[in-house]
């Protein structure tokens, strides 16, 4: 039976270092930009400023030079994560690419994959989108029913995956496809493609959220033929695969930092009020934070020695949801105000962006039920 490992850590000396750079390049770089369009932050897509960062090289941090990566720590990672969510930066080009992708392709990619893409990755000039979730198969991978026939030279794709952020953006996609259906293993017979949006037979379509943004995307592939040389992994080996993947997505300060913007404006509301009535309720908001904080950097210390940290990372994705999905709620009990989309204080539109988008944070990567079900598992109670 496994438990949960939340080592303390502290961050060493050359990561408060870095936060300190950069945390002056985003002053500077953020000056004129609202606040409701900070409050987007992980989401919001900005590909000159990627292009800034990956210049500054804070894409790719802990990859090999000779992949255009630096060799830092995962603490360091972490460091201009949290300041980049905390400032509210538009890191949505680079982020998939940087935060799964990338690894992905170091762990399982071939020498060829990695020379064409990572580079180009590091430099914050190639994006990445996720080619996993598909029509009437909720969050269950396994259900994956889109195609890859193996053809002369590569794979013929027919099927439809859905809710695939920044498609209509990206360069490349990561996609999980179904190469053959073993009915007593529904695991078996799936796996992973790099595929190049632009090849013929792919047909993007976004769909327009409460929020009014269109990031989201329906991806149809239609006789889509994806080579040989663009298969990751071995054939059938993708759920393993997009199990480790997960680890990745799961895990870093996005997962409890989407509402940070609200809690900024909440406590600037307050003070410019003068009303202390609730200084009680944003001291206990303010040690959960902290307690998820701590937790996060937990999951970093253990990427950073090279462990496996799947249980940790679902735990603190699932607890952050709660608490990132609670904020608005306790913004209204606390201060009152209408959320507004438009025409209202900073505080005003912070909260009526996050209103509509917060119900949306259990369900990215992983919804709450998968979540525990891997959390029951790896406790031995399931």
């Amino acid at each position: 039976m496994q438990e949960f490992r939340f080592d303390l850590c502290t961050l060493p000396p050359e990561a408060e270092a870095l936060r300190k750079e950069v945390r002056a390049f985003l002053a500077e770089e953020l000056k004129d930009l609202p606040a409701v369009t900070r409050a987007q932050t992980w989401m919001g897509f900005d590909a000159e400023f990627s292009r800034k960062v990956g210049e500054k090289g804070w894409i790719g941090l802990t990859w090999p030079k000779k992949y255009g990566g630096h060799e830092r720590s995962a603490f360091e990672r972490y460091v201009v994560l949290e300041e980049m969510l905390a400032a509210g930066a538009p890191v949505g080009a680079h982020w998939i690419a940087d935060r799964q992708s990338g690894p992905l392709l170091l762990n399982f990619g071939t020498e060829e994959q990695r020379q064409m893409l990572l580079p180009e990755i590091a430099k914050g000039t190639c994006f990445f989108c996720i080619g996993m979730s598909e029509p009437d198969s909720g969050s269950d991978l396994a259900a994956t029913r889109t195609r890859a026939e193996k053809v002369e030279g590569g794979y013929k794709v027919n099927g439809t995956k859905l809710w695939t952020s920044n498609a209509h953006k990206a360069h490349y996609m990561i996609a999980l496809f179904r190469t053959h259906f073993d009915p007593d293993n529904k695991h078996a017979g799936l796996t992973q493609f790099l595929v190049d949006l632009k090849t013929p037979g792919i047909t993007i379509r976004p769909i327009t959220d409460l929020a009014g943004n269109a990031h989201f995307n329906e991806v149809v592939f239609e006789d889509a033929f994806v080579p040989d040389n663009m298969l990751v992994g071995s054939e059938g080996s993708g759920w393993g695969q997009v199990t480790a993947e997960l680890a990745y997505e799961r895990s870093g300060p996005e997962r409890y930092l989407s509402s940070y913007l609200l809690l900024q404006e909440m406590v600037g509301e307050l003070k410019a009020r003068g009303d202390s009535s609730a200084d009680a309720e944003i001291g206990r908001l303010i040690a959960e934070l902290v307690t998820l904080r701590q937790m996060s950097l937990s999951v970093a210390g253990m990427l950073e020695a090279g462990e496996n940290p799947a249980l940790e990372a679902s735990v603190v994705k699932d607890l952050g949801a709660i608490y990132e999905q609670g904020l608005p709620v306790k913004a209204h009990e606390l201060l009152g105000g209408e959320p507004r989309l438009a025409g209202g204080s900073d505080y005003e539109e912070v909260l009526g962006y996050l209103a509509q988008v917060a119900p949306s944070f259990s369900l990215r990567g992983g919804t709450r039920e998968i979540l525990r079900g891997i959390i029951a598992r790896g406790l031995g109670l399931r």
